[in-house]
């Protein structure tokens, strides 16, 4: 920290008074950059039945994974118990580029900093990466849903793992949290910033996080995610409902799907496997004329496939 006194730099003990003198007076909130490297939650080596977890996250040159490449990418892997949730230590690193074969887009360059400079001739670590992924057993993205199937399509090793999302597997809304930026996320828990949309700075902001517990019920955010990691769901497509139940469904928390990734051109929502029964009880009751839901279709998911390509 650059702050001068009059006899110099302020050490370590000066900062947190300063620190704790602002935000005493209600007016101020100081936020303090995220720094794993200094973080007392992490060092210790994990116990024998400890697994490992990635972090990882891209930068890219569109949303589609079918055409556009992925111009960065960044991975934190560490080690962590699977009944408690707890965090032992980071156990490796890997931050590289790749150039794409073609021009960045000037829009991507604008919001990642990634010019066409920085990737010309450059390649990521094949050999690196996939060790990594062959000694993990979870692989953590924050919006899974797009890092997935990029990172797929350039590493088939990452095809056989489970993945999680922050973004959709914890409750926000429930912890009274209005966005669900990484940036956001880390101010309201552990007033944190990043250097955000860089590849590695995203996947350390996501293992931050995750060392972190949620505002309201105070839950640690890694066991939260467990808990739901590897649960089985079931998407439900509700297939030619009528037009005028639309609101009625949105208000329920179903999506459009037009079909063109994958599915059914209709109306629909996941939920639990378990509580399947219970929706298509809801979809006969208020939304299919006299109760008919023999056109909804079902499709089960679990962390193996989720987020993928074949979802």
């Amino acid at each position: 920290m650059a702050v001068k006194q009059k006899g110099g730099p302020m050490n370590a003990l000066e900062i947190e008074i300063a620190i704790a003198a602002l935000h005493n007076t209600g007016d101020y909130q100081v936020l303090r950059r995220l720094n794993l490297a200094r973080d007392a939650r992490l060092g210790c080596k994990g116990p024998e039945h400890a697994k490992v977890a990635l972090c990882l996250d891209t930068e890219t040159t569109g949303l589609n994974h079918k055409q556009d490449k992925v111009i960065e990418l960044g991975i934190v892997a560490f080690e962590f118990d699977p009944v408690t949730g707890e965090i032992f230590r980071i156990t490796d690193r890997y931050s590289g580029f790749e150039d794409p074969g073609f021009a960045i887009p000037p829009e991507v360059q604008e919001i990642t900093g990634i010019s066409d400079d920085m990737v010309r001739g450059q390649a990521f670590d094949d050999a690196f990466v996939n060790a990594l992924a062959e000694k993990s057993d979870l692989v953590i993205a924050h919006n899974a849903a797009f890092d997935r199937k990029f990172v797929e399509t350039r590493f088939p090793s990452f095809v056989k793992l489970p993945w999680a999302c922050t973004v959709c597997q914890i409750d926000w809304g429930a912890e009274r949290l209005s966005s669900r930026t990484l940036e956001f996320l880390l101010f309201k828990t552990g007033s944190l910033t990043i250097n955000a949309h860089r590849a590695l700075d995203d996947a350390e902001g996501v293992l931050g996080l995750l060392l972190e517990r949620l505002p309201v019920s105070g839950a640690p955010i890694f066991l939260e995610l467990l808990k739901r990691a590897h649960e089985v769901t079931s998407r439900i497509y509700a297939v030619s409902a009528p037009f005028d139940k639309k609101d009625v469904l949105k208000e329920r928390g179903y999506r459009w799907s037009d079909g063109t990734q994958g599915g059914s051109k209709a109306w629909w929502r996941d939920v639990p496997a378990h509580e399947e029964p219970e929706e298509l009880a809801y979809l006969a009751r208020e939304i299919y004329p006299r109760g008919n839901t023999s056109a909804v279709q079902i499709m089960r998911c679990d962390a193996y496939a989720r987020f993928s390509v074949r979802e």
